[in-house]
């Protein structure tokens, strides 16, 4: 088979192994070949005698010879290709930057870099890089760098007025298609169809108010209906210049209709109150000799009253038959002496109106206050409202309700009760005292 192979240049399984391997190119283009035809001819050959020689059993030598045809086999195969492509891309070579692995200039110091460029350089790699930082003002980040200098002022109505006449000097692009008067171009809008019921309640508030009231309201002037608005109380239907200048018949501002601007109104300027000048001294010496005059005693904002003072007022009221109204709002007044002021209050026969707000005293205290107007039977007034404590929380205020709730001569509390409860029950006891002092007079009266 030697010359078979030297004829061939390789055997059958060599070439089918070729095969193979151009099937399995690692290509993009693969290639199969198929063998569909193979024709053999066997071509006749000179025969040729070999001459050997041999020793025998006996130690003869031998001739032996042999005769050998050669033969020559030609053998044709028709083989087709079918080739199919398929292209595959696989980018295993990393990243590079001018020759270099990006990974090479991770070490490498931008600040020394950009120290070297000089400030031309620098702006020219500006302009060539867009930064992505959100933080930097857009005009760092635009590459448009106007380098002329202002000629001027900016006159904003110079400018609009350039802008305009651009504008109107502009000659219009031309259409496509020309205008056609009444001709739909695209889809046409459609609105979609309107509920039932909303149609049906529209038609319910459509109100018939005969012919005098239609016939009034379409002849009346917008001065009237707006006297109108505000008698039927649509107070925002107008602003406030208009609403109180109807409730008080002054006739309505110039200039302010239904689109008119209200501007804000001055304020009227009130002196400051003089700081109270009455004399605390003679005050209490009034007070212990029962001056028939002194009926208003108001020691309000007097911050120099020392506790002294106060407890020599306090053993002076129960003697006194002529004050009527004792005011000591914020007077710095503690617990201390509102507790002799408690005891001053039980004793005393003439007190009407007691006010001790803004000051020092504890929510205990004032129930204790409170508790004391119950043998008083003359106060009708007790306000101690913004004091230390601006919660009395809902034990307390229990407490004081029940106290007033027995309270018969009480008709005004000024204190923040919190509790739903509690204000009310406080409310509709006073109004139930104020009732019954009202039959009374009315009685009296008969």
């Amino acid at each position: 088979m030697s010359d078979i192979e030297d004829v061939f240049g390789a055997s059958e399984e060599q070439q089918e192994e070729q095969t193979k391997a151009a099937v399995t190119e690692p290509d993009a283009e693969s290639k199969t070949s198929v063998v569909t035809e193979r024709t053999e001819e066997v071509i006749p050959g000179e025969s040729e005698k070999m001459v050997t020689e041999t020793i025998d059993e006996d130690g003869d030598v031998v001739e032996e010879t042999t005769e050998v045809t050669r033969k020559t086999v030609k053998r044709t195969m028709k083989i087709t290709e079918t080739s199919s492509t398929t292209k595959t891309t696989t980018l295993t070579t990393p990243a590079k930057l001018y020759g270099k692995d990006l990974s090479e200039y991770d070490d490498v110091d931008v600040e020394s870099l950009l120290a070297q460029l000089s400030p031309e350089e620098i702006t020219i790699l500006a302009k060539e890089v867009d930064p992505d930082d959100n933080f930097l003002p857009p005009d760092q980040r635009c590459g448009y760098e106007c380098t002329k200098e202002a000629t001027g002022p900016l006159n904003r109505k110079q400018l609009i007025e350039h802008i305009n006449k651009q504008a109107i000097e502009t000659p219009d692009q031309p259409e496509f298609e020309p205008y056609v008067q009444g001709k739909v171009r695209g889809k046409k809008w459609v609105p979609p169809p309107r509920d039932a019921r909303e149609i049906e309640a529209e038609e319910q508030i459509a109100i018939d108010m005969g012919e005098e009231y239609e016939h009034a309201l379409n002849d009346a002037t917008q001065e009237e209906i707006i006297d109108l608005a505000a008698i039927l109380g649509f107070h925002s239907m107008m602003n406030q210049d208009q609403y109180h200048a109807s409730l008080l018949n002054k006739g309505q501002p110039v200039g302010l209709g239904w689109d008119g601007i209200t501007k804000s109104t001055q304020q009227k300027l009130f002196p400051s109150d003089p700081p109270n000048s009455t004399d605390v001294e003679e005050s209490i010496k009034r007070v212990k000799d029962d001056d028939n005059k002194l009926i208003d005693l108001n020691l309000n904002n007097i911050k120099n009253i020392s506790d002294e003072k106060l407890e020599q007022l306090f053993a002076a009221l129960p003697q006194n038959e002529h004050l009527e109204v004792l005011s000591l709002t914020n007077v710095g007044l503690t617990d201390k002496t509102a507790l002799l002021l408690a005891e001053a209050i039980e004793k005393s026969k003439t007190l009407r109106v007691l006010n001790v707000e803004t000051n020092f005293i504890s929510p205990p205290v004032i129930v204790r206050l409170v508790q004391a107007l119950l043998k008083c039977h003359t106060i009708e007034e007790f306000r101690a409202s913004n004091q230390r404590s601006a919660v009395l929380g809902n034990k307390i205020e229990m407490e004081i309700t029940n106290l007033v709730e027995k309270n018969s001569s009480l008709l005004r509390l000024g204190l923040h009760l919190e509790f739903n409860d509690a204000r009310h029950r406080v409310a509709a006891h006073l109004q139930r005292n104020i009732d019954r002092i009202r039959v009374k007079r009315l009685n009296q009266r008969k």
